[in-house]
């Protein structure tokens, strides 16, 4: 029996191993957005994302150090009270020192991880006044966001493989090209044809919005969730936010930007079969482009208002090319 549970356990460790060393390299997580292969958390933008971290870091601190432990006596107790060692065995059967120390150690560990925890938990419902207020509806299968001081709403639909060959190549050439196809052999040709061109324009496939929504950096915004529908979840990892977006009731969560750039996420419930097709990007922005934005769409100008978040997308990353080299 005990062979068996041995072997089951080396074969499922061996294809943990092949699964990440053989199909994807690990890396470092990054800001605001996946990484393949990815070890960690997303790095943090926002006040509540660095106390998530840093309580990730303490909890992982004391498993591998518990691990280590535990490893580390089994084996002396292996050795030290193997039937060679020890022919005789001792009759010990209680010691009150040792009792009292793993009761008591444990329960020392549960509150070094509590404390922390109930503090991040305080200051995650503990609202600041905002300067920013979202609601957010969860549709099958898109977000509407609507700024509620500036009576404005964004709707934000997936751009998929289709809607990029489109705007490369047109509409008379996509419908010549591919008209004649449906099914499986339309999605594969439409990805295979497509991946090129999400490298070329520098777009993440299936994170892309056809509207992004916009933020103001460092200042505090809070995101009432609900949905039409059925039950979604809006989830910006690197804002450290996630909120269930559930019919017939509103919830809310807040946060506050600290860097500059895009974050990206996703709807993180499954709730449908177009459950893939909801991510969410958020421009974090300086405040004059932030209200040149906001003007933009109440202008009811959205192509202008895009159009305003991909130049700074773009002035942002030539800074950070200018200041790599």
């Amino acid at each position: 029996m005990s062979k068996r549970m041995f072997g089951a356990a080396a074969i499922l460790a061996i294809a943990c191993l092949a699964a990440t060393f053989g199909g994807l390299t690990p890396a470092f997580a990054g800001l605001g957005q996946p990484t393949d292969g990815e070890l960690g958390l997303q790095l943090s933008a926002s006040p509540i994302m660095d106390q998530i971290t840093s309580l990730y870091d303490i909890v992982n601190t004391v498993l591998i150090i518990v691990v280590l432990f535990v490893l580390t006596l089994m084996v002396w107790v292996m050795y030290r009270f193997s039937e060679k060692k020890n022919p005789v065995p001792s009759r010990t059967t209680h010691n009150t020192m040792l009792e009292v120390a793993w009761t008591i150690v444990p329960i020392l560990i549960l509150v070094s991880i509590a404390i922390p925890s109930f503090h991040l938990l305080f200051n995650q419902y503990a609202f600041p006044k905002p300067d920013v207020t979202i609601k957010v509806t969860g549709n099958a299968w898109f977000w509407e966001n609507e700024y509620l001081d500036d009576k404005v709403t964004v709707t934000s639909n997936m751009v998929n493989d289709e809607d990029v060959l489109r705007a490369k190549i047109g509409d008379d050439a996509f419908d010549k090209k591919y008209g004649s196809l449906e099914g499986t052999a339309l999605t594969e040709a439409l990805y295979k044809d497509s991946l090129p061109v999400w490298s070329e324009d520098h777009k993440l496939r299936r994170l892309e919005v056809d509207q992004q929504i916009a933020v103001p950096i460092n200042k505090v915004v809070d995101v009432l969730v609900t949905s039409n529908d059925v039950i979604h979840s809006w989830t910006v990892p690197s804002f450290g936010v996630k909120m269930q977006a559930v019919p017939g009731r509103t919830s809310a969560v807040w946060f506050k930007a600290t860097k500059l750039g895009t974050f990206r996420g996703q709807c993180s419930v499954l709730c449908g079969k177009l459950h893939s097709a909801m991510p969410i990007v958020v421009r974090v922005v300086d405040q004059p482009v932030y209200d040149a934005w906001m003007a933009a769409l109440k202008a009811k100008d959205r192509k202008k208002a895009q159009k305003i978040l991909d130049d700074d997308a773009a002035a942002h990353a030539n800074q950070s090319v200018a200041a790599a080299e």
